[in-house]
């Protein structure tokens, strides 16, 4: 199936500096795509490089099934929300209806919140009718309760319009809540793309694994298909090892407290740290493998923690569950 916007091993280069590196990807129409990634992995360089901004050193990039690689901004599809809200403050609020601010069409620019302002910046960039509309950490300025709810509010207005959209962002849980499918950058290439459950559940590499969500991961040799040796104790796994050195990782969530006898790779522990979180307690568990301790980032639910009345300093018997344990490059 034809891409709405495909893009071909695009590079860019700042002099000797490398911002981009062979970066290939494709967007159907109507999906919704975050590109996330730290600061300076080249994944605003990258949305500049699809609206024409930026000059590619390398690569085309096509727009429903026309090449757009050589022409100018005014020439592409496209509209586009910047993090700055570049507003002009001498214009009255229009096209208020489309994002829920009909009651401010009187109001100029710097009488309006950040958040509606950032409404506004949203508004007319869709007011053209634009194929692909473009979203440049749009929420960033902004504090955590307006970010969460116009996170929702844009993504029902992006399923509502059906514009094809990319949005860049270093915040995980932004990507994990709006996107249809995330392709998370490092160092100026792709690193890993997939839905965001895929992302969480099935990190490829060490990176994927830490930068979205929090991880634990544990340097592991194997010993058979199913099971590896880490630090002197031997635990069976449901993946299946092929490499003979290989990283383990595990979610703090799917680590089990007070397990089953019955239940594998059970060990002893001391919970070193426990913090409260509302419905949920992190904690930090020394856990005492053959060899030697080591620590492990866990979540438990509030529920269970104060019902149980766990607290810091306690032993506890804990599971690294086979089905939890996920291989991952080095």
């Amino acid at each position: 199936m034809q891409k709405y916007l495909s893009v071909h091993n695009i590079s860019k280069l700042f002099g000797n500096f490398q911002a981009l590196k062979d970066v290939s990807f494709g967007v159907d129409e109507s999906e919704f795509v975050c590109i996330l990634g730290p600061s300076g992995c080249g994944k605003t360089t990258l949305l500049r490089v699809i609206a024409g901004l930026e000059e590619q050193s390398e690569g085309t990039i096509n727009q429903n099934n026309k090449d757009i690689s050589l022409l100018p901004p005014d020439e592409r599809d496209f509209g586009i929300v910047f993090q700055s809200y570049a507003l002009f403050p001498n214009l009255s609020v229009k096209l208020l209806e489309l994002v829920g601010l009909s009651d401010h069409i009187d109001k100029f620019s710097a009488q309006l919140s950040g958040g509606e302002q950032q409404r506004v910046a949203l508004a007319r960039a869709l007011a053209p009718s634009p194929g692909l509309l473009l979203l440049d950490e749009p929420l960033s300025a902004l504090d955590a309760k307006v970010r969460q709810y116009l996170r929702l509010e844009i993504k029902n207005l992006q399923k509502k319009l059906g514009v094809t959209t990319i949005m860049v962002t270093h915040d995980q849980e932004e990507a994990l809540t709006m996107a249809d499918r995330i392709i998370l950058m490092n160092k100026g290439i792709i690193e890993q793309e997939g839905s965001p459950y895929d992302l969480y559940s099935n990190p490829q590499t060490s990176f994927a694994a830490n930068f979205i969500g929090t991880t634990n991961l544990l340097e592991a040799n194997k010993i058979s298909n199913n099971q590896v040796e880490i630090y002197g104790s031997i635990l069976e796994c449901k993946e299946t090892i092929n490499e003979n050195s290989v990283t383990i990782t595990i979610r703090p969530e799917d680590i089990k407290i007070n397990p089953d006898s019955s239940e594998k790779n059970i060990f002893q522990g001391v919970i070193k740290e426990l913090e409260f979180l509302g419905s949920n307690f992190r904690g930090l568990i020394e856990v005492d493998f053959k060899s030697q301790k080591t620590n492990l980032r866990c979540q438990f639910s509030s529920e269970y923690i104060l019902k149980n009345s766990i607290e810091k300093n306690n032993s506890i018997n804990i599971s690294l569950q086979p089905e939890a344990l996920k291989v991952i490059k080095k």
